[in-house]
């Protein structure tokens, strides 16, 4: 039987992993179904036994920390910048499930990892400069995300489909681009949030939450940008209509008409023949008329009519009329899929692994692991993904 192949991770992480997680060394040992002097060796600087990667999988689940992090020179920082936007009246800060926690400290860990990484490769990392105050004219801020991001209505009328994805990947690679890092996740629920940010001088963070659809990433995706210009991390959700303390929802309110105001601008929707047709004070719409203008843009049919309404082309009765039909119509089509029998859909992991992780952080793997500063073994761990499809991982993450 061919030995397995070792990880080549940094055995201070796997002792500074479990006794952040609260385990002694018999406790851990047990649970890992190892003897207490294994574990030890695995964690000495003066050996050079070490897990193979899938004990290091089995550790990193045990700990609750992503696999990357066991790769990392020296252990993060605590993360404790994060603020619960989403608060229930009179009831106080709500606290975030496990697996939310969970993703946000993945995600703080995977940023000091591309630090560390862009260090390595001796590139400058690219600082976030763009800015803006809650108060501003959202319409202004909305022209200057476009204006930084080179998005034009020419350009951003091509990204026009029927499920919104050409649009998401389009705004998600000029905010890449802009030097952002942008992670998917299916580990929290949608009903706890949409998405989180996580502001930086350097390399900040948004993540979306891969359950929602299409076009509800891609506001998510300018909402939690809005949040990276106020200088303002957090967790959010795209709900606003629920009493909350004035500070928490005046900045969830802005950064959703920032976001609204770049994906819809002012003068674009209110050109286009439909509207003029309509009309000020618009009562009823079509449905066709809606989704034809919601897929213009590459939003969501609310996200279309809020802004109809916002200019008064149509009326606060058919806003609520219509949006309540679309929620009835969101958790009837989630019923169906719940009630769907389960198939065993064959996963492609290298477009997976380039989804969740964002094209930046996968090409400074493949750039280090080019370059001899790290080995495949570390490669294969970081990204959690096995060595078999790297190759293809490597044509994946090169396309533009």
């Amino acid at each position: 039987m061919a030995a397995r192949t070792k990880a080549s991770n940094n055995p201070a992480l796997i002792t500074w992993a479990r006794e952040t997680a609260g385990f002694s060394v018999a406790e851990a040992a047990t649970r890992l179904s190892v003897s207490e002097g294994q574990l030890l060796a695995w964690e000495s600087r003066d050996t050079e036994d070490a897990p193979s990667i899938p004990q290091l999988r089995k550790i990193a689940a045990l700990f609750k920390r992503p696999l990357a992090v066991f790769f990392l020179s020296e252990a993060p920082t605590r993360f404790e910048v994060m603020r619960d936007l989403r608060r229930l009246p009179g009831a106080g800060l709500r606290h975030f499930s496990p697996a939310l926690q969970m993703e946000i400290r993945a995600s703080s860990e995977r940023r000091e990892l591309a630090r560390e990484l862009v260090s390595d490769l001796e590139e400058p990392i690219k600082p976030f400069r763009l800015s803006a105050k809650i108060g501003d004219d959202p319409e202004s801020v909305g022209r200057t995300i476009r204006t930084s991001l080179g998005v034009t209505d020419q350009l951003r009328f091509k990204w026009k489909d029927v499920d919104g994805r050409a649009s998401f990947n389009a705004w998600r690679t000029r905010i890449e681009e802009f030097g952002v890092l942008v992670f998917q996740t299916i580990t929290f629920t949608s009903e706890e949030a949409s998405g989180f940010a996580i502001a930086a001088e350097d390399l900040p963070v948004i993540a979306v939450n891969r359950k929602d659809p299409l076009t509800r990433r891609t506001f998510s995706l300018l909402h939690e940008f809005v949040h990276l210009m106020i200088r303002v991390s957090g967790v959010s959700e795209l709900e606003t209509d629920v009493a909350r303390p004035p500070e928490d929802q005046q900045i969830e309110v802005f950064c959703n008409q920032v976001a609204a105001a770049t994906l819809i601008p002012k003068e674009s929707l209110l050109a286009q023949p439909t509207v003029i047709e309509h009309g000020s004070k618009s009562g009823a719409w079509k449905d066709a008329e809606i989704s034809d203008l919601a897929r213009l843009f590459g939003v969501s049919r609310e996200a279309l009519l809020r802004r109809l309404l916002t200019f008064e082309r149509t009326t606060q009765e058919f806003y609520s009329l219509k949006r309540a039909q679309y929620n009835s119509e969101y958790q009837a089509i989630r019923k169906r899929e719940k009630e769907k029998p389960k198939k065993d859909m064959k996963r492609n992991m290298p477009v997976e692994t380039v989804s969740n992780f964002g094209r930046p952080l996968v090409r400074m793997l493949l750039d280090n692991y080019h370059q001899d500063r790290l080995t495949l073994s570390a490669l294969s761990g970081f990204l959690n993904l096995k060595v078999k499809h790297i190759q293809k991982l490597e044509q994946v993450a090169r396309v533009r």
